[in-house]
């Protein structure tokens, strides 16, 4: 009786002292944005204003909501004029339906959040990307009644097996891009990146991160030797007329979310606005519809789209007290992904109130990062080189299902589920991947019930 209850008691003590049971609190995450969260996983959760508003925000809130689910017609036209000469999408909502993240589409020359940044190698005066001739800086694949898109969108696939050590394999589909019935003979050297639309909750407390906390976290050569080299994008801001810290898109090639709206709409709608005039229409680049209607939206719907851009609250993550979701929590740090995806920041100042100072939890550091071959687009954006990409943010993740309809994630929508992402990292993140197809079953799916709460 004696030896079997030192047996228990020893079994008991190596559990105690096993790492694996240390949790990491997450209970304080549930408040992702701050005050600016909604406690909600509806199929609405992306969509709500941040509820610490004040009563002028909020009204400004809703006038850049009925904005950004306008629908933009042919010129001339009372309401919502000036769509093309030639674009991709007709409203902001289409690429980024319920304000989330937009699926891979069946038909890849359907209007959908699909679309193909361009460019030739090397860079334009402000060390940007160079606009590939006859074509800009993006391809667009429709075009009004009377002029012809710029090309069609062709996709054809490679399979890659991935296997975990217990056996089990996942076949990913590795995309090759290309354009065919091009409007004019395309540059050889011609550089083409797949982008999907991404979820835009959050965006205000992503822009109100200090440039010194984000830095905080740069290791471009490695010093701390843990394989992990972060790295600050530095791009044009054309407001400002300087170099700034790269924000947003999917290698933070724009400094600003008024910019990233106001690119959005010319390149993406052939609409133009105060900091994009000039038409995006058939030989690109300054040339004039003739309709004397530019800019064809005002500077107050400009803005008003950026601020429901920064204002859009972001959803509570949930089931903290669930045992294997604080295993999987565990796990996520095991495997280093908090190194790159930091779960914690607070936001400096903001001319918005709601936004200011706010303990949020993102899962960025909103650095960019080689990723390996297997993502690279061959395409720099500034500092970006053809491998790096930014840090996603993984709050909301786990609600792209329900609100969405489906799960692709990456730039490309390539990855069919947050397994496949995982095993699309390589890179800075190689050993991370190789160490999750080390996992057992149970543990994978800890892991994967884990981002399924944020």
């Amino acid at each position: 009786m004696r030896n079997w209850f030192l047996l228990v008691f020893a079994l008991v003590s190596c559990k105690t002292e096993d790492p694996s049971f240390s949790y990491p609190d997450i209970t304080e995450r549930k408040l992702a944005g701050g005050g600016t969260t909604v406690i909600n996983a509806t199929s609405n959760a992306f969509s709500f204003p941040a509820p610490n508003l004040t009563e002028e925000d909020l009204k400004k809130h809703l006038l850049g909501d009925v904005q950004f689910q306008a629908v933009f017609v042919t010129a001339p036209a009372n309401v919502n004029s000036g769509l093309g000469p030639i674009f991709n999408n007709s409203s902001c909502i289409s690429c980024h339906p319920r304000d989330g993240r937009a699926a891979f589409p069946n038909d890849l020359n359907a209007r959908s959040g699909f679309f193909l940044r361009a460019s030739v190698p090397g860079e334009d005066s402000n060390g940007g990307p160079l606009s590939a001739p006859g074509f800009g800086l993006q391809i667009q694949n429709q075009a009004l009644f009377g002029y012809i898109p710029e090309a069609k969108f062709k996709v054809t696939y490679t399979q890659l097996i991935e296997k975990f050590s217990d056996g089990i394999t996942v076949t990913l589909q590795k995309p090759e891009y290309s354009l065919i019935e091009p409007y004019n003979a395309l540059p050889a050297n011609l550089l083409l990146s797949p982008r999907i639309g991404s979820p835009i909750f959050g965006l205000g407390l992503l822009e109100a991160i200090t440039e010194k906390d984000i830095l905080a976290n740069v290791d471009e050569n490695d010093s701390n030797k843990d394989g992990i080299s972060g790295k600050a994008n530095y791009v044009f801001d054309i407001v400002s007329g300087t170099k700034q810290l790269g924000r947003f898109g999917w290698k933070a090639n724009t400094a600003t979310i008024l910019e990233q709206c106001a690119a959005a709409y010319v390149h993406d709608m052939g609409v133009t606005n105060l900091l994009f005039p000039h038409e995006t229409g058939k030989n690109q680049f300054g040339m004039d519809d003739n309709l004397k209607d530019d800019p064809e939206i005002t500077t107050l719907i400009l803005e008003s789209v950026a601020f429901y851009c920064k204002t859009l609250a972001v959803p509570a993550s949930r089931n903290h007290s669930n045992e294997n979701v604080r295993r999987g929590a565990k796990l996520f740090e095991d495997l280093n992904c908090n190194k790159c995806h930091i779960p914690k920041f607070k936001t400096g100042f903001s001319p918005i109130s709601a936004i200011s100072y706010q303990t949020i939890f993102p899962y960025t550091d909103m650095l960019l990062h080689d990723m390996g071959d297997g993502l690279s687009d061959n395409r720099p954006d500034y500092l970006a080189t053809g491998k790096e990409w930014k840090t996603r943010p993984l709050w909301g993740i786990g609600l792209t299902q329900l609100i969405n309809g489906h799960t692709h994630f990456l730039h490309d929508g390539r990855a069919k589920n947050l397994t496949e992402a995982i095993l699309w990292h390589g890179g800075e993140a190689q050993k991370a991947k190789e160490d999750f197809k080390k996992l057992s079953e149970k543990d994978r799916q800890a892991l994967l019930d884990f981002l399924n709460t944020l």
